[in-house]
């Protein structure tokens, strides 16, 4: 069976790299083994089972790697921003052109269900079409200085970017980050998780075969504290974006602190997501299935904490319950599933301990079970009915298919309960009371807020956290402040300019 599983993703990696044996590193335009010492594993999710390994990219390929982005970015920024549009249009062009064995690609390594990932692959591909149209249409300001100054400001290039991204969503968290980067002119390092770095390897494959300069995107497949504790360290580096949780986020900060790197943090979650007396159930129910139980829950937004009025609160948690135990759970590359497993053994082990501890403390387990999977990393979508705001389920990131369900009683209530959290990345109200759906809106401390929807996302609208799930912007306009550097040029046009000294 391993023999297959192995055969299955190393056939959907060659079919964009026809020499590979196995995962590597891909610097300068090349698949590279690994220069560490380490040997990383690839496991199947829906089994359990190793069906790859690897070596850790190391400090030796990282410093090919900088080498080559910080050639090819000089070469990339020469362009003019309209050929860097095109190129950028090209790429967006060749992943539609093979968005099936991309999306079933990342179906095999991360265990996402398959129509999961074809929708991915086609917001990869949105992300650099859109863009490509901000290569030439984003420049600086003439500020109106007063006296014979004439004053402008430039948006230049950071230069080279280290980009970290995780295993939830690996081709999406890539084009995500790599499109506005490398649209504003910056080479990347990008640093994929090393138990999903597949698909990412294969977006940058794709993107020079578009007409991307060869080494502008490296991709290092490693371990953190290995490979990327190598990337932050090289002086080639000038700003770190990192996705993940909040525990390494603050590792990452840290290490970029100590070389004075500006950063970009975008970490976890505990989103509220309140019903109030006056919602349409059926659709809050759909909606509250969607924004817990799609991705199996390992999604950043994910709306793992359920605040509902108590005048609607048995109706809704039954009707929840019940939805739950319909979703079908199943193999990624069936069609017909639509929850995978936990990507890995880790968070498999995570997710399995916070439903036994929610019930340990006193929430009633209204759906899913605690029954380990003697295979695959499988979690029933879970709902843990009951609950209060200070237990621990309701108040740490427990990434998999499990919402907390809270009952309260007024407004008030419920915006004290949504905002008792030390994370703020996400929120959402359902009511058909207007007013008070913007009164919610502005009042929970969250970076994203839906009004009767969840998990609504596009390229063109900025995304980020308040408090401890980070800061800086990912996505729309405001990602290209992060991926640019203001330069303020002053010239004087006096014919004869006042000086405080006169001897020549």
């Amino acid at each position: 069976m391993a023999d297959q599983q192995a055969a299955a993703l190393l056939g959907a990696f060659a079919k964009f790299f026809p020499k590979a044996t196995t995962i590597g590193s891909f610097v300068n335009g090349e698949l590279l083994e690994g220069s560490g010492e380490a040997s990383i594993e690839i496991v199947n999710p829906a089994t359990g089972q190793t069906v790859l390994t690897y070596r850790d990219a190391g400090a030796a390929v990282v410093a090919q790697a900088a080498d080559a982005a910080q050639a090819a970015q000089k070469t990339w920024w020469a362009l003019t921003h309209a050929a860097r549009g095109r190129v950028m249009q090209a790429v967006g062009g060749k992943i539609r052109e093979n968005a099936e064995a991309l999306a079933q690609l990342e179906s095999l390594g991360a265990g996402k269900p398959i129509r999961d990932c074809r929708g991915e692959v086609a917001k990869v591909a949105e992300m650099f079409e859109y863009y490509a149209g901000w290569t030439d249409k984003f420049y600086g300001d003439v500020i109106p200085v007063p006296s014979t100054h004439l004053n402008y400001t430039r948006r230049e290039a950071m230069g080279v970017v280290l980009q970290i991204t995780p295993w939830n969503a690996p081709v999406f968290t890539c084009g995500w980050q790599l499109a506005p980067a490398i649209a504003m002119g910056n080479g990347v390092l990008l640093k994929p998780s090393e138990l999903t770095p597949a698909s990412s390897l294969v977006v940058a494959a794709l993107a020079e075969q578009a007409g991307v300069p060869r080494g502008l995107i490296n991709v290092l497949a490693g371990f953190g504290h290995t490979t990327g504790q190598a990337a932050i360290s090289h002086p080639v580096v000038k700003k770190v974006v990192f996705v993940g949780s909040p525990a390494t986020g603050s590792k990452i900060a840290a290490a970029a602190a100590q070389r004075l790197l500006p950063s970009v943090l975008e970490l976890g979650g505990k989103s509220a997501n309140i019903v109030f007396n006056d919602a349409d159930l059926k659709r809050a129910c759909l909606g509250a299935q969607a924004a817990i139980f799609s991705s199996a829950g390992q999604s950043c937004v994910a709306g793992s904490r359920l605040l509902v009025q108590r005048g609607v609160y048995d109706e809704m948690v039954d009707m929840l319950a019940r939805g739950a135990q319909k979703i079908r759970v199943g193999e990624p590359l069936d069609d017909t599933t639509e929850v995978g497993p936990i990507c890995n053994r880790t968070q498999y082990q995570h997710v399995m301990n916070m439903i036994d501890a929610g019930v340990a403390g006193g929430a009633r387990l209204a759906a899913g079970s605690q029954q380990r999977s003697d295979g695959g990393f499988f979690v029933r979508p879970t709902v843990l009915a009951d609950a209060t705001n200070a237990m621990g389920v309701a108040r740490t990131e427990i990434f998999g298919p499990v919402v907390v369900a809270i009952p309260f009683d007024t407004e008030e209530e419920a915006l004290a309960i949504a905002n008792d959290s030390e994370f703020g990345l996400a929120g959402a109200v359902w009511t058909q009371d207007v007013a008070r759906a913007h009164r919610v809106a502005a009042q929970v401390n969250a970076g994203t807020f839906w009004i009767n929807g969840y998990k609504t996302i596009n390229v063109a609208s900025p995304f980020g956290g308040y408090h401890h799930s980070g800061y800086g912007r990912s996505s729309g306009v405001e990602a290209l402040y992060e991926y640019t550097q203001t330069k303020s040029v002053w010239v004087e046009t006096a014919a004869n300019p006042a000086t405080p000294f006169g001897y020549v």
